[in-house]
């Protein structure tokens, strides 16, 4: 399983972009910067986008990304996100006022974007990806991922603080190869970070002791807000017992091989 690293940031600047990943050049996850990081082409490949949760750094991009691929008259784009996430998006997205609503454009029965529900716990075909969400602690309805693929699985806790049930299906994959995980705070900003829905990086490794042999789990971090890049990233690389890396833009990884 191929990994694209298009967005990986809590915030935005020119040499930041909010998250956005692509697996096997074929299915996202989250699309905060999937047209500012794409060119057409990776764009028009895609089949399909998990989406964790309706905050913009989250979806901002499905909007460009769906007018780009209509122009072009590309297959439906599956967006694949939980039932309150999808009527986050159809009320206040694509509503014709924000943005067309592109789930009927240019109509109805060959629709620009298709929305797929995904329920906890039940694992659902998508772009040929075995995709169960789970619910996390965050500030709106929002989801993890676990995608299982013919060689490898790989987890995406999306944005969230401390949680139990992710963890708990973690526990129990055979095949689990990799964990994209938040963190968005230094230590000291431990209050913003409860209150928003976050990990710090002292929250984080108690989170990763759930999981049992967190060093056996190649866990890449993503999410740090760019005003705190350089104290995240010393704060994390002082953890004990965990496999931590900070992911980068533009990088590709084999995730069999992390």
């Amino acid at each position: 399983m191929e990994l694209r690293v298009v967005g990986c940031h809590g915030g935005e600047t020119p040499r930041h972009r909010t998250s956005a990943f692509v697996v096997d050049e074929r299915m996202a996850i989250d699309a905060g910067s999937l047209t500012s990081g794409l060119e057409l082409e990776a764009q028009f490949r895609l089949q399909a986008c998990l989406v964790s949760h309706a905050h913009l750094d989250h979806v901002r991009d499905l909007a460009t990304i769906a007018d780009n691929r209509c122009q072009a008259d590309c297959e439906p784009l599956v967006v694949a996100a939980t039932r309150p996430t999808i009527q986050v998006l159809k009320k206040h997205f694509f509503n014709n006022k924000l943005w067309p609503d592109f789930s009927v454009i240019p109509n109805k029965s060959r629709p620009t974007i298709r929305f797929v529900e995904l329920k906890h716990g039940k694992r659902v075909d998508v772009a040929g990806y075995a995709v169960q969400s789970v619910a996390v602690n965050h500030t709106i309805d929002s989801a993890g991922f676990i995608i299982a693929g013919p060689d490898a699985t790989i987890a995406y806790s999306g944005d969230t603080g401390p949680t139990d049930a992710f963890w708990e299906l973690l526990r129990a994959e055979k095949n689990l190869k990799a964990l994209l995980m938040e963190v968005s705070f230094p230590n000291r900003e431990q209050k913003l970070a409860t209150i928003s829905g976050h990990h710090t990086p002292r929250t984080l490794h108690r989170d990763l002791l759930k999981y049992g042999r967190p060093r056996d789990l190649p866990t890449l971090l993503y999410h740090i807000k760019p005003v705190f890049q350089s104290e995240v990233e010393q704060e994390c690389a002082r953890l004990k017992g965990v496999n931590l890396s900070v992911l980068g833009l533009n990088e590709q990884l084999d995730t069999r091989r992390v």
